[in-house]
Order: C-alpha cells, then structure tokens, then sequence
C-alpha cells in the first residue's frame, strides 16, 4: 500500500474517531462531491458531516516530510471548499502551513491538523485547536518464572 493513502486512511480513522471535538457526527472517507458553482465534480480525501447534518467540512492530506503547505495549495483547497459550499475544511499534514497558506487557513475556515508522517491507528501524535492527543502501544512479554506461596497468619 502506497504511504500516502495509509496516511489518509489512518487520519479519516483519528479524525473520525476525534469527530466531536470539530463539530462534526462523523468522517466519510475518499468520495466525489460535486462543485455548486462549477459544476465539476471534486474528489476529497475525506468529508466531515457537521453536527445534526448541518453541512459538510473537506478534508485534505498532504504528508509532505520536507516542506510546509504553501499559500498556494491552500488557494486550491479554499477554492474547493468555495465551489462546493462546504463550511470550512480540514488540512492534515506533518509539518503544519506556511504564514501564506495560514491567513488563507483563517480566511476560509480551515483547521490545521498535524499528523505525524508514520502514523498507525495505534501509534499516532496528532494536535490540533491547541490539543495534543497520543496513541502510544506497547507490549510485555514475560520470561522469567514468578513464585507465589500463600501463608495463614496465625
């Protein structure tokens, strides 16, 4: 499986799972949704259902290692989240945003999400709306043989 889609895949299952904490009921994963002005058809990583069905967030991964999102591929995603009135949207990338592509960030109601690069359902780091939350996964195995005895206090 190529890393980018386990990358979205594993963050529609976090962000899915952290939901309410956006407003949202729910993420779908990767569907089509169609531009209401354009008339072209979109394909999104993930769409997040507002609370009570009250609209719908895009959400976009970018698992870019060496750079930051730039002022111009958030033009692209806020003109996705324009043509498809969506209310806002969501970014999720490792190393954050760009001071042009934040303005354009605040501009259109989008939220930073940073994921980190490696993640997995159970191993993850991700922040957002000034949260940190962690999976962390760690296993025991035992070796060593226990003795137990068992005495009646007279």
């Amino acid at each position: 499986m190529p890393q980018w889609e386990s990358y979205e895949q594993v963050g529609t299952y976090l962000l899915d799972q952290f939901a309410a904490e956006f407003g949202l009921d729910r993420v779908e994963p990767k569907q089509e949704v169609t531009g209401q002005r354009s008339g072209t058809s979109w394909e999104v990583d993930a769409k997040g259902v507002c609370q009570g069905n009250q609209g719908f967030v895009i959400v976009e991964f970018r698992r870019y290692t060496t750079s930051r999102q730039n002022q111009g591929k958030m033009g692209g995603l806020a003109y996705t989240i324009i043509d498809t009135g969506a209310k806002g949207g969501i970014i999720v990338s490792p190393m954050g945003l760009q001071e042009g592509a934040e303005k354009v960030a605040a501009a259109e109601n989008v939220v930073n999400v940073i994921l980190n690069e490696n993640c997995n359902r159970h191993e993850y780091m991700i922040r957002f709306l000034n949260k940190l939350m962690l999976g962390l996964k760690d296993s025991m195995s035992f070796k060593d043989k226990i003795k137990i005895e068992l005495r009646r206090s007279k």
